[in-house]
């Protein structure tokens, strides 16, 4: 597996993962389509800057064009807070293999080693099994259920919390 950074020309893999009705399932509903062009060109802007990590997952690194999904590691204000937050999505045809764990493990890899991450926050719907898994086994600290807003609607979520300088297992 190998991770890199989000490119304009992955615009294709953002739209079947953001605006696929089953895709989007656990993240209320698949996104419209007209603002996908400027996501990929604001993530794009965002990692070259460094300011935040979007990885594509790429599963076979002699076929660097197939993308499986996404690892996505961002700084923001949660009620006057600024935390630092970890998502993951996974095309339907490569899940199941353990590349979102692979993906989200070495990105904590990463943070371990840039000090400006600290304390990392994921936000799985409580219905999520598996990212509420691949929480679990990375040594994610359960924090408790909390309501999240995510593109104009709440989602009833888990909160993890990770410090990947003493807690990555």
């Amino acid at each position: 597996m190998l991770l890199r950074d989000v490119e304009y020309g992955d615009l294709d893999a953002y739209v079947r993962m953001r605006c696929d009705p089953a895709m989007m399932a656990e993240l209320g509903g698949p996104l419209p389509r007209e603002g996908m062009a400027a996501k990929v060109q604001r993530d794009v802007r965002r990692a070259a800057a460094g300011t935040d990590w979007t990885k594509m997952i790429v599963p076979d690194e002699a076929e660097p064009d197939v993308v499986a999904g996404t690892v996505a590691l961002w700084p923001h204000d949660t009620d006057g807070e600024r935390i630092s937050e970890i998502g993951w999505m996974v095309l339907p045809e490569f899940q199941g293999r353990g590349l979102a764990k692979q993906a989200v493990r070495t990105v904590l890899g990463l943070a371990r080693d840039d000090s400006r991450w600290g304390l990392i926050h994921a936000f799985p719907a409580t219905t999520n099994g598996p990212s509420n898994g691949i929480c679990r086994s990375l040594g994610f600290r359960f924090v408790g259920r909390q309501d999240v807003t995510f593109a104009g609607r709440v989602l009833v979520t888990n909160h993890w919390t990770i410090d990947p300088r003493t807690d990555l297992t």
